[in-house]
């Protein structure tokens, strides 16, 4: 059983073991491993029950509902709350909501760019000064056919607006309002409603290629629209920011001003201290179930980076093996980093049409690194309307439910 730390023990768990039909597999694995096994509803699978803040789009991202369920529980304020595979930042930005202290690692430097302006929070007024003074004298060039995605006028905005980021970041002249507006049109460019600057496409956590976006637009009979990107980066600027209260905006603030955000393996971070890790919340990749590169070149484009070269620093492993030898590499730092009865929450799924349950991988390999496994949590729920665009069916793809292994490190 977990236990918990005096402050949060009158707010236990309060999950019942459940076993279903198809985690008989689990159960007995787990019994084998004398590791106890708790299926329930744990958080809700509804849309946007968490804060505005966390609403940016990123593929394969878990909801702000499950590290909070962890850092509520296994965490005090002031206590540093870390992410290995941070992604959009959604462990690091729920804990700096809740008063901790936030590390967060990733090779994709797009984990970066979406977090840390959330940190430094930028006033709506500082962002609509900056947005308004901006000027497209000059027409730049891409490099790139946008014609599917962006109107042409749209295509002047986001190439100026690029044009003038990365003058700012040369000149040493970017600020946090200039991170924020990068982070928001990053998040901008493509996707499924007039919210966005491209013409309708996939979901905005991926850009299809041009190719598919040409046999998307014959399809639906479409040409990319005008949109006035200043307007939009507002718009999204405002609903981010929308339900924040101001002791949110503190918290993420004060946060900021010792956050540590790296861009090294998940396997070699010496900059997270020995012992300094009180809660561990992450997902790493999913054998080779995503493909970053694809998914994301045109935010790789839009921020000057090699969508190819980032993608080959990415653990994308073809292999059970392969991913393996990997994750034992990351848990024996994460075993380092911890300090003595903190905890590690490691999120796995059923891939590989669910013939893959890499908890009982899992397992083995932190015990292996040191820790103590405390339970396996299985958070049954229905597959969100997220997944359903994905056209994603049970167990066929990525998730049904999430599986999280949960360690401690020994002491105290």
């Amino acid at each position: 059983m977990l236990q918990l730390n005096p402050q949060t023990a009158s707010r236990n768990l309060k999950i019942a073991r459940r076993f279903e039909e198809r985690d008989k597999k689990t159960a007995g694995f787990a019994a084998s491993q004398s590791v106890p096994v708790y299926e329930a509803e744990l958080w809700t699978s509804r849309q946007r029950q968490a804060s505005s803040i966390h609403e940016i789009s990123y593929r394969a991202c878990f909801k702000p509902q499950l590290p909070a369920y962890f850092i509520e529980r296994l965490t005090q304020e002031g206590d540093l709350v870390y992410d290995p595979f941070s992604g959009r930042g959604t462990t690091a930005i729920e804990a700096a909501l809740h008063g901790r202290n936030v590390a967060a690692n990733d090779v994709n430097p797009l984990s970066s760019i979406l977090t840390w302006p959330r940190l430094e929070m930028p006033s709506i007024a500082d962002i609509d000064a900056r947005l308004r003074t901006l000027k497209f004298a000059a027409r730049p060039r891409s490099g790139l056919d946008l014609s599917m995605f962006f109107h042409p006028d749209t295509e002047y905005e986001i190439l100026g607006l690029r044009e003038h980021l990365y003058r700012r970041l040369m000149s040493g002249e970017e600020d946090a309002v200039d991170r924020w507006i990068r982070m928001v049109a990053t998040n901008r460019l493509t996707g499924h409603s007039p919210g966005f600057f491209s013409v309708y496409t996939l979901p905005p956590n991926q850009a299809v290629a041009p190719e598919d976006q040409l046999r998307i637009n014959a399809r639906l009979k479409q040409e990319p629209e005008y949109r006035d990107i200043r307007a939009l980066i507002l718009k999204k600027s405002l609903q981010l920011q929308g339900r924040l209260t101001a002791a949110d905006r503190w918290r993420l603030r004060a946060a900021a001003l010792n956050a540590c955000l790296l861009l090294n393996e998940a396997a070699a971070t010496p900059e997270i201290a020995t012992g300094s890790v009180q809660l561990t919340v992450t997902s790493p990749p999913f054998l080779d179930v995503v493909q970053y590169a694809r998914d994301n070149w045109l935010r790789c484009w839009f921020n000057g980076l090699d969508a190819e070269a980032v993608n080959a620093r990415i653990t994308m492993s073809r292999t059970l093996e392969e991913w393996s030898r990997a994750m034992a590499a990351v848990l024996r730092e994460l075993y380092r980093a911890t300090q003595p009865g903190g905890w590690l929450a490691f999120e796995v799924g059923e891939v590989r049409r669910g013939e893959v349950k890499l908890e009982e991988t899992v397992v083995p390999l932190g015990i292996e690194a040191g820790f103590d496994c405390s339970a396996i949590l299985i958070n049954a729920q229905r597959f969100t309307k997220t997944a359903n665009i994905w056209g994603v069916k049970n167990n066929r793809l990525g998730t049904n439910s999430n599986r999280i292994v949960v360690f401690r490190k020994p002491g105290f």
